[in-house]
Protein backbone atom coordinates (compact mmCIF):
# COMPACT_ATOMS: atom_id res chain seq x y z
CA UNK A 1 0.00 0.00 0.00
CA UNK A 2 1.66 3.43 -1.01
CA UNK A 3 1.90 6.21 1.63
CA UNK A 4 -1.00 8.17 0.42
CA UNK A 5 -3.58 5.16 0.71
CA UNK A 6 -2.35 4.19 4.47
CA UNK A 7 -1.94 7.59 5.31
CA UNK A 8 -6.04 8.11 4.30
CA UNK A 9 -6.75 4.76 5.88
CA UNK A 10 -5.27 5.99 8.85
CA UNK A 11 -7.13 9.30 9.00
CA UNK A 12 -10.40 7.28 8.29
CA UNK A 13 -9.82 4.97 11.24
CA UNK A 14 -9.17 8.04 13.48
CA UNK A 15 -11.96 9.46 11.82
CA UNK A 16 -14.54 7.05 13.12
CA UNK A 17 -12.70 6.20 16.24
CA UNK A 18 -13.42 10.08 17.21
CA UNK A 19 -16.75 9.84 16.01
CA UNK A 20 -18.22 6.69 17.76
CA UNK A 21 -16.61 8.34 20.81
CA UNK A 22 -18.32 11.50 20.69
CA UNK A 23 -21.43 9.84 19.12
CA UNK A 24 -22.09 7.65 22.55
CA UNK A 25 -21.16 10.29 24.73
CA UNK A 26 -22.81 13.79 23.26
CA UNK A 27 -25.02 12.03 20.55
CA UNK A 28 -25.12 12.50 17.15
CA UNK A 29 -26.64 16.22 17.05
CA UNK A 30 -24.83 17.32 19.86
CA UNK A 31 -21.43 16.14 18.41
CA UNK A 32 -19.21 19.16 16.57
CA UNK A 33 -17.65 18.32 13.47
CA UNK A 34 -15.01 20.84 14.21
CA UNK A 35 -14.22 19.25 17.66
CA UNK A 36 -14.73 15.49 15.82
CA UNK A 37 -11.37 16.51 13.42
CA UNK A 38 -9.44 18.99 16.17
CA UNK A 39 -9.56 16.19 18.48
CA UNK A 40 -7.84 13.87 15.87
CA UNK A 41 -5.31 16.09 14.36
CA UNK A 42 -7.57 16.70 11.60
CA UNK A 43 -9.27 19.24 8.98
CA UNK A 44 -12.98 19.36 8.30
CA UNK A 45 -11.67 18.64 4.99
CA UNK A 46 -10.15 15.48 5.51
CA UNK A 47 -14.12 14.72 7.43
CA UNK A 48 -15.31 15.80 3.89
CA UNK A 49 -13.00 13.74 1.59
CA UNK A 50 -13.70 10.42 3.14
CA UNK A 51 -17.32 10.49 4.56
CA UNK A 52 -19.13 13.29 2.48
CA UNK A 53 -20.84 14.75 5.86
CA UNK A 54 -21.39 14.15 9.59
CA UNK A 55 -24.35 12.36 8.05
CA UNK A 56 -21.78 9.89 5.92
CA UNK A 57 -19.60 9.30 9.13
CA UNK A 58 -22.45 8.21 11.24
CA UNK A 59 -22.95 5.80 8.56
CA UNK A 60 -19.57 4.56 8.71
CA UNK A 61 -19.89 3.95 12.58
CA UNK A 62 -23.24 2.45 12.54
CA UNK A 63 -21.43 0.12 9.99
CA UNK A 64 -18.65 -0.80 11.97
CA UNK A 65 -20.89 -0.98 15.08
CA UNK A 66 -23.57 -3.26 13.46
CA UNK A 67 -21.12 -5.65 12.11
CA UNK A 68 -19.70 -6.16 15.56
CA UNK A 69 -23.16 -6.65 17.00
CA UNK A 70 -23.45 -9.48 14.25
CA UNK A 71 -20.01 -11.16 15.53
CA UNK A 72 -21.27 -11.36 18.89
CA UNK A 73 -23.76 -12.53 17.46
CA UNK A 74 -22.66 -15.17 15.55
CA UNK A 75 -20.43 -16.06 18.69
CA UNK A 76 -23.57 -16.28 20.63
CA UNK A 77 -24.75 -19.13 18.11
CA UNK A 78 -21.74 -21.22 17.71
CA UNK A 79 -21.91 -21.48 21.60
CA UNK A 80 -25.57 -22.85 21.32
CA UNK A 81 -24.88 -26.49 19.94
CA UNK A 82 -27.29 -27.48 17.63
CA UNK A 83 -28.90 -25.09 14.31
CA UNK A 84 -31.79 -24.41 15.85
CA UNK A 85 -30.78 -23.50 19.67
CA UNK A 86 -27.91 -21.38 17.66
CA UNK A 87 -30.24 -19.61 15.67
CA UNK A 88 -32.35 -18.55 18.87
CA UNK A 89 -29.13 -17.56 20.62
CA UNK A 90 -28.18 -15.64 17.49
CA UNK A 91 -31.24 -13.32 17.68
CA UNK A 92 -31.84 -13.17 21.74
CA UNK A 93 -28.07 -12.20 21.50
CA UNK A 94 -28.69 -9.35 19.53
CA UNK A 95 -31.62 -8.55 21.05
CA UNK A 96 -29.54 -8.09 24.42
CA UNK A 97 -27.22 -6.03 23.22
CA UNK A 98 -29.42 -3.09 22.72
CA UNK A 99 -28.51 -2.78 26.83
CA UNK A 100 -25.09 -1.60 25.68
CA UNK A 101 -24.96 1.77 25.40
CA UNK A 102 -23.00 2.50 22.46
CA UNK A 103 -24.99 0.23 20.48
CA UNK A 104 -28.40 1.68 22.28
CA UNK A 105 -27.63 5.62 21.48
CA UNK A 106 -25.63 5.11 18.23
CA UNK A 107 -26.85 2.22 16.39
CA UNK A 108 -30.65 1.61 17.72
CA UNK A 109 -32.04 5.62 18.16
CA UNK A 110 -29.36 8.17 16.29
CA UNK A 111 -28.75 5.59 13.40
CA UNK A 112 -32.60 5.58 12.34
CA UNK A 113 -33.58 8.92 13.51
CA UNK A 114 -30.36 9.72 11.15
CA UNK A 115 -29.89 7.11 8.35
CA UNK A 116 -33.66 5.73 7.98
CA UNK A 117 -35.02 2.25 8.44
CA UNK A 118 -32.26 -0.13 9.26
CA UNK A 119 -33.51 -3.03 7.88
CA UNK A 120 -32.60 -1.50 4.50
CA UNK A 121 -28.96 -0.74 5.82
CA UNK A 122 -26.30 -2.61 4.13
CA UNK A 123 -25.44 -4.65 7.49
CA UNK A 124 -28.64 -6.08 8.01
CA UNK A 125 -28.69 -7.32 4.21
CA UNK A 126 -25.49 -10.10 5.13
CA UNK A 127 -27.27 -10.56 8.49
CA UNK A 128 -30.39 -11.51 6.41
CA UNK A 129 -28.66 -13.45 4.18
CA UNK A 130 -26.70 -15.17 6.66
CA UNK A 131 -30.22 -16.13 8.83
CA UNK A 132 -31.55 -17.37 5.57
CA UNK A 133 -28.94 -19.94 5.03
CA UNK A 134 -29.09 -21.33 8.38
CA UNK A 135 -33.44 -21.07 7.81
CA UNK A 136 -32.58 -23.37 4.80
CA UNK A 137 -31.20 -25.68 6.37
CA UNK A 138 -32.93 -26.45 9.36
CA UNK A 139 -35.81 -26.80 6.63
CA UNK A 140 -33.96 -29.14 5.26
CA UNK A 141 -32.62 -31.07 8.27
CA UNK A 142 -36.76 -31.04 8.98
CA UNK A 143 -35.88 -28.95 11.81
CA UNK A 144 -38.70 -26.21 10.82
CA UNK A 145 -41.60 -26.28 9.27
CA UNK A 146 -41.66 -26.37 5.13
CA UNK A 147 -41.56 -22.30 4.82
CA UNK A 148 -40.10 -19.75 2.41
CA UNK A 149 -37.09 -19.52 3.88
CA UNK A 150 -36.55 -16.17 2.82
CA UNK A 151 -39.58 -14.98 4.38
CA UNK A 152 -38.99 -16.27 7.93
CA UNK A 153 -35.39 -14.86 8.03
CA UNK A 154 -36.91 -11.52 7.19
CA UNK A 155 -39.34 -11.66 9.66
CA UNK A 156 -36.83 -13.48 12.32
CA UNK A 157 -34.55 -10.40 11.89
CA UNK A 158 -36.92 -8.07 11.58
CA UNK A 159 -38.44 -9.60 15.12
CA UNK A 160 -34.88 -9.53 16.59
CA UNK A 161 -34.17 -5.72 15.54
CA UNK A 162 -37.26 -4.09 16.23
CA UNK A 163 -37.04 -5.96 19.99
CA UNK A 164 -33.60 -4.34 20.12
CA UNK A 165 -34.91 -0.80 19.02
CA UNK A 166 -38.04 -1.59 21.70
CA UNK A 167 -35.22 -2.22 24.22
CA UNK A 168 -33.77 0.93 23.58
CA UNK A 169 -36.08 3.50 23.07
CA UNK A 170 -37.58 2.71 26.38
CA UNK A 171 -37.77 4.52 29.79
CA UNK A 172 -37.27 1.20 31.50
CA UNK A 173 -34.38 -0.74 29.24
CA UNK A 174 -33.96 -3.35 31.50
CA UNK A 175 -37.04 -4.78 32.31
CA UNK A 176 -38.47 -4.29 28.56
CA UNK A 177 -35.39 -7.10 27.83
CA UNK A 178 -36.88 -9.92 29.32
CA UNK A 179 -39.99 -9.46 27.90
CA UNK A 180 -38.72 -8.63 24.35
CA UNK A 181 -36.48 -11.89 24.76
CA UNK A 182 -39.53 -13.90 25.67
CA UNK A 183 -41.98 -12.68 22.96
CA UNK A 184 -39.02 -13.22 19.91
CA UNK A 185 -38.58 -16.65 21.45
CA UNK A 186 -42.28 -17.44 21.20
CA UNK A 187 -42.31 -15.92 17.88
CA UNK A 188 -39.31 -18.11 16.70
CA UNK A 189 -40.22 -21.36 17.98
CA UNK A 190 -43.75 -21.10 15.89
CA UNK A 191 -41.04 -22.08 13.29
CA UNK A 192 -40.62 -25.49 14.72
CA UNK A 193 -41.82 -28.30 12.90
CA UNK A 194 -44.21 -29.95 14.84
CA UNK A 195 -43.09 -33.52 16.32
CA UNK A 196 -44.59 -36.57 13.87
Amino acid sequence: MNQRLKTMAENRAKLILAARKAFAEKGYAASSMDDLTADVGLTRGALYHNFGDKRGLLAAVVEQIDSEMAAHAKKARAKAGDGWQGLLAEGVAYIELALDPEVQRIVLLDGPAVLGDPSQWPSQSSCLESTKLIVERLIAEGTLKQIDAEAAARLLNGAALNAALWVAASAAPQDVLPKAVAAFSALATGLLKAPA
